[in-house]
């Protein structure tokens, strides 16, 4: 597969203006509408064009691209393409163009209308995708679940099955565009003139002429409805990736695919852990006699309370690795670690009987032994 970047070519560091001026010359060099002599190839390159500015396009997409080589992140979740959604539709054409319609708009004046290809009466439009949020506790991101979320979405219309009229019958072939849904225009643009396929006005694309609507939906052919999604959230997962269910967005129409749902993780925060990758960090405070004398103290995990021994003498900032003990990582057996990391803590205050133990005890102590101390003290005799 092309690199995205060389395929619109632009640096990997570039801004979205940078990003969106190369797509628009490389969609004018490979649309096949200026390609009459070979639009085969037109439109493979012109697929492909679409396909890098679908991801470099979106942050998000963008973001799991250059870390993981996926618009999906490292698994493509719920079976999502490496394109973020890009694919092709139930018309021939590709859906997901999602925010192109503007840049199409400014260079052929719509992108339905640069089609030179008629439709038919049943023309099928895939549905559109839902966005939503799905939330989380840091232990269910960690060991992933089962959850159900409720959504409003678009479905066909049971009743009238998608056709608008009562009963699915009471409707009439358009005389307009004699059932097709498009009519040929000629359109003035900056290539010349072009003949292009429009919506029929008088149809509304739909090729039929509706006599009585449908009580149900009132002639539209869709409800909204809400709906319980059962979503099962992978182990391991992250804050801010995406969990891609397909087909349980808006319904097509006419036998277009229907949507995708897109759910964006977002993850509770641990009162002590801290994620980090695939393995979790915590910060310790242990008395300053436990650090000189070593023992035994409690530290959380993701399956509950560890015992963890400190040797003597253990330096403040050290840290104890506790391999496996970390986040499962994603579609695979294997664990991240627990890193603990130990920071010692020095009382307040002093009685007068424990002040005296203390300076007993360091006198007892060769400075030498302070090897640190001993080469800062050097240093500054060398100043």
């Amino acid at each position: 597969m092309a690199d995205f970047y060389d395929v619109l070519g632009v640096p990997k560091n570039a801004t979205q203006d940078e990003i969106k001026s190369a797509y628009r010359k490389k969609a004018k060099q490979y649309h096949p509408d200026l390609n009459k002599d070979n639009p085969e190839v037109a439109a493979e390159k012109f697929k492909e064009v679409n396909e890098a500015y679908s991801v470099l396009s979106d942050e998000t997409k963008r973001r799991n691209y250059d870390t993981y080589g996926s618009a999906d992140g490292p698994t493509g979740f719920g079976g999502g393409s490496g394109f973020g959604g890009f694919r092709q539709s139930s018309q021939g054409g590709f859906s997901g163009f999602g925010g192109f319609s503007d840049i199409f708009g400014d260079l052929f004046g719509g992108f339905g209308g640069a089609s030179t290809r008629a439709s038919s009466a049943s023309q099928a439009r895939d549905g559109s995708d839902i966005e939503s949020t799905i939330n989380l506790t840091f232990k269910e991101a960690c060991f992933g679940c089962a959850k159900e979320i409720k959504i409003n979405r678009e479905e066909t219309c049971t009743h009238c099955k998608g056709t608008g009229a009562k009963n699915g019958t009471e409707y009439k072939t358009c005389t307009e565009c004699g059932g097709s849904g498009r009519v040929k225009y000629t359109q003035n643009t900056l290539f010349g003139q072009m003949t292009s396929v429009g919506v029929c006005k008088t149809c509304n694309g739909k090729g039929k002429i509706i006599k009585e609507k449908c009580s149900e939906c009132n002639g539209k052919g869709i409800n909204k409805v809400t709906r319980t999604i059962k979503v099962t959230v992978p182990a391991g997962i992250d804050e801010g990736q995406i969990l891609t269910l397909r087909g349980e967005g808006n319904s097509g129409i006419n036998g277009g695919y229907d949507g995708d749902l897109m759910l964006k993780v977002k993850v509770e925060k641990h009162p002590i852990l801290e994620r980090d990758g695939f393995d979790v960090k915590v910060e310790v405070p242990i008395p300053f006699t436990t650090s000189i004398l070593g023992g035994k103290i409690l530290i959380p995990s993701l399956e509950g309370k560890l015992e963890l021994t400190i040797p003597e003498l253990t330096q403040t900032g050290t840290t104890f690795k506790l391999k496996g003990k970390g986040i499962p990582v994603l579609r695979k057996s294997t664990r991240g670690d627990l890193l603990v990391t130990v920071k010692v803590e020095f009382p307040k205050n002093l009685d007068r009987k424990t002040k005296e133990a203390v300076k007993n005890l360091d006198s007892q102590f060769d400075q030498n032994q302070y090897e640190k101390y001993k080469k800062y003290v050097d240093k500054l005799k060398n100043l």
